[in-house]
């Protein structure tokens, strides 16, 4: 499986090897350069409430590509792609609940269905490796950490609830670094929210993330916290609208879209 994750080193690559059944754990590391997403798929009688949520929390909700209710396929972020089976796996949530996480969701679509596609910090990641900075989940090849805080996000309309934050840690130094260069990319969440003292947000246990998989902070380190993409899913159950979509945590869209493209100077 390794061999087969490392040959893929493009956007189009891995949206054809999710489409085959390849690969159907998450992308991190995959396709090296190409920017990924976060997705939602919701209604359109829910559509534009969730768009008015997006834009007052652009720093959990950076918003890249809407979709023409029905469609299937951005036409900004990828050629001949089709959401409906390009991601390796989704979740279906009914009134909140999580109902199901299949590999793909073409049983599922329907003609007033709006897709959401939602800046990821894969794209800062690959910034801060390239600058030389370890990230630890990266290096010991699991999900990042993400938990629920007590901070509330905007609402608009049915949708309101928590942010969720991704944490990396880092020595003091990195993260005055970590800081600088992710706040070159406001489009995958940008700079972070929020540096050590984990309980300010309410966050009483580093070891038990809400998703993805704990990492060790080590002595002498900082817990530092990126908004996260994962946010809408927590509002989603707390909304509980009658019909959603989402990517399963860290089983994101990679797109032809270049990380650099998202820089700003």
């Amino acid at each position: 499986m390794n061999d087969i994750r490392s040959s893929l080193q493009t956007g189009a690559q891995v949206r054809r090897a999710c489409r085959e059944g390849t690969i159907t754990g998450q992308t991190s590391g995959l396709a090296p350069g190409f920017a990924q997403a976060n997705l939602v798929i919701l209604r359109e009688q829910d559509a534009s409430q969730f768009l008015e949520f997006c834009q007052k929390n652009p720093k959990p909700c950076p918003l890249l590509e809407v979709t023409k209710a029905g469609d299937p396929g951005p036409h900004q972020l990828a050629k001949n792609a089709d959401l409906r089976t390009d991601l390796p796996r989704y979740r279906v949530w009914k009134h909140g609940e999580l109902v199901e996480e299949p590999t793909d969701i073409n049983h599922l679509w329907q003609d007033d269905l709006v897709s959401f596609l939602i800046g990821c910090s894969f794209t800062f990641e690959s910034a801060l490796i390239e600058a030389g900075l370890s990230v630890r989940h990266v290096d010991l090849g699991v999900n990042v950490p993400m938990y629920r805080t007590t901070i509330a996000c905007e609402s608009a309309g049915i949708f309101s609830g928590p942010l969720v934050v991704s944490m990396r840690p880092f020595k003091p130094a990195d993260a005055i670094r970590a800081v600088q260069i992710t706040g070159q990319f406001p489009a995958v969440h940008g700079a972070p929210v929020h540096l050590g003292f984990p309980e300010q947000l309410g966050i009483t246990n580093l070891a038990q993330p809400d998703f993805g998989e704990a990492v060790p902070v080590e002595p002498g380190e900082l817990p530092v916290f990126w908004a996260c993409g994962v946010t809408p899913q927590a509002v989603l159950m707390q909304a509980k609208p009658e019909f959603a979509i989402t990517h399963s945590p860290g089983c994101m869209f990679v797109s032809d879209l270049k990380d650099e493209d998202l820089k700003v100077s």
